[in-house]
């Protein structure tokens, strides 16, 4: 936490297994960051749209409707930090309440999710970038994304180099190695590799065994 909320350090790279909480630290580090403490103007979140299996093909709707499968689990992470901690208030609105959060979120623009494809060309500066699932982007896509990051960006990546989709990449050739690699001891950058599984005990025990 103290890396993710160091200005001083414009790249950081959260990497680990299943569960240990990499997209849940990035986004409860950029809603403070963003909405409490105004460092940044709006928080970024954005994934790579690589299909997990066999893909379903074509999707219908607008824009934010085909990517909000793949965009689900930032959602789910959102829903979960926003999510009201009285038990009365649970039981009688909690969804409502959580849903016309994000969407204010998004109406005052402190929130984008945005699709990978449309992100070059752009300048995007004063910004809490997420990458989540880094480890399905090439080499050239890792450095398109980080050479967007305008004056006063800071840009976190989150992977897991157990969990490639992509049917071109591995281990090494993945961009989310290729930065360790290449930026360890940078004064702009940190790293860390989460080890201790949160999401349940189901999930930490099936990702050492399976």
């Amino acid at each position: 936490m103290e890396m993710l909320n160091n200005p001083e350090i414009k790249l950081v790279n959260l990497m680990g297994p299943a569960g240990t909480g990499k997209t849940l630290l990035a986004l409860a580090s950029g809603l403070e960051q963003t909405v409490h403490a105004e460092t940044y103007i709006r928080m970024l979140c954005a994934r790579p749209i690589v299909p997990f299996g066999k893909d379903i093909g074509f999707l219908p709707g607008e824009k934010d409707q085909k990517v909000r499968p793949y965009m689900q689990p930032i959602y789910d992470n959102l829903e979960y930090l926003l999510r009201p901690r009285r038990e009365k208030e649970r039981e009688r609105s909690g969804d409502a309440l959580i849903d016309s959060a994000i969407d204010l979120l998004v109406k005052k623009r402190q929130l984008e999710i945005e699709v990978l494809t449309y992100i070059r060309g752009r300048s995007i500066p004063h910004q809490f970038m997420i990458i989540d699932e880094a480890q399905n982007l090439s080499v050239h896509e890792i450095k398109t994304i980080i050479t967007r990051a305008g004056e006063g960006t800071k840009i976190v990546l989150c992977g897991d180099l157990d969990q490639i989709d992509h049917p071109y990449l591995d281990k090494e050739s993945n961009g989310l190695a290729y930065v360790a690699s290449r930026l360890n001891g940078q004064s702009f950058y940190g790293q860390v590799r989460l080890i201790h599984g949160e999401r349940s005990e189901l999930a930490t025990q099936t990702a050492q065994l399976l």
